[in-house]
C-alpha cells in the first residue's frame, strides 16, 4: 500500500473541491474551460521546473510510495500534484470569493507586495549559490513585481492563500517526512537554505505560492477576455 501513498494524497486532495465545484448557487464547474487553460499552461512551466531541478539532483523521490510510471525523470503522481493541488487551492479562492464580503487584506495588499518583493529578492541574492532558494525566491519577486505594475490587486489571492496554508501544512507536510517512516520527496539541502517549517521546506512555500498564484491570475485574465457563456 505505501506505493499508492502519493497517489492517494493527490485523490484526496481534490476529492472534496471536485465535488463542491456542483454547487448550484455558485458553480466552478462552469468556469472550468478558463481555469483549465491557466492550469495547463502554469502546470506545464512547472513540470519542466521539476524535471530539470530533478536532473541536477536538487531533489529527488522515494521510489517507496510511488507507482514506478515517470514522465521523463519524475513520477506520475508529481505531474498529477500540479493539477490536483492547484485545483483545490484555486477552488478555495473561487469560493472564498462568494463566502468572504469584507477582506483584511484590501487595504495592505500593495504594502504586502512590495514587502515580498524587496525581501525576496534580496533573500535570493544572499542565497544565491542555493539553487532552490534563489530560482524560487527570485522568481516569486519578479512575479509579483510584475502583478505590481498592471496594478493587479492580490488581496483575495492572500486571503485563499493563508487558508490553503492549513492544507498545504498538512500535504507538505506528509510529502516531506511528517507522520510516515522516511519522506516521499527527498531533498538534497546543498541546494536550500537549511530552513523549515517542522519538515516542510521554507522554500516549499514560496514555491506553492507562486504555482497558485501564477493560475489564479491567469485564470481571472482569461475570464475578462473569455467570460463565461450563460
Amino acid at each position: 500500500m505505501d506505493k499508492y501513498l502519493y497517489l492517494s494524497i493527490n485523490i484526496a486532495s481534490i476529492l472534496i473541491p471536485f465535488i463542491a465545484s456542483f454547487y448550484p448557487k455558485h458553480p466552478f464547474y462552469k468556469h472550468w474551460g478558463n481555469y483549465l487553460k491557466a492550469n495547463f499552461f502554469v502546470a506545464g512551466l512547472f513540470i519542466l521546473w521539476d524535471i530539470y531541478f530533478t536532473k541536477l539532483g536538487v531533489w529527488h523521490f522515494n521510489e517507496q510510495y510511488i507507482l514506478g510510471l515517470k514522465l521523463v525523470n519524475i513520477p506520475i503522481e508529481e505531474v498529477l500534484f500540479f493539477f490536483c493541488i492547484p485545483y483545490s487551492s484555486v477552488f478555495v479562492y473561487f469560493a472564498l470569493n462568494y463566502l468572504i464580503k469584507s477582506n483584511p487584506f484590501e487595504k495592505k495588499q500593495k504594502y504586502l507586495t512590495l514587502f515580498l518583493i524587496i525581501s525576496l529578492a534580496f533573500l535570493g541574492i544572499i542565497y544565491w549559490n542555493r539553487l532552490y532558494t534563489s530560482v524560487t525566491f527570485i522568481s516569486t519577486s519578479v512575479f509579483l513585481l510584475f502583478c505590481l505594475l498592471i496594478k493587479n490587486n492580490l488581496a483575495k489571492v492572500y486571503l485563499s492563500f493563508v487558508v490553503t496554508l492549513v492544507f498545504f501544512f498538512i500535504v507538505n507536510g506528509i510529502l516531506t517526512g511528517s507522520f510516515i517512516e522516511e519522506p516521499v520527496v527527498l531533498y538534497n539541502n546543498a541546494e536550500n537554505s537549511g530552513i523549515r517549517m517542522g519538515t516542510i521546506p521554507i522554500e516549499d512555500i514560496f514555491y506553492g505560492f507562486l504555482l497558485i498564484t501564477s493560475i489564479i491570475v491567469l485564470f481571472e485574465y482569461l475570464n475578462t477576455k473569455l467570460p463565461m457563456q450563460k
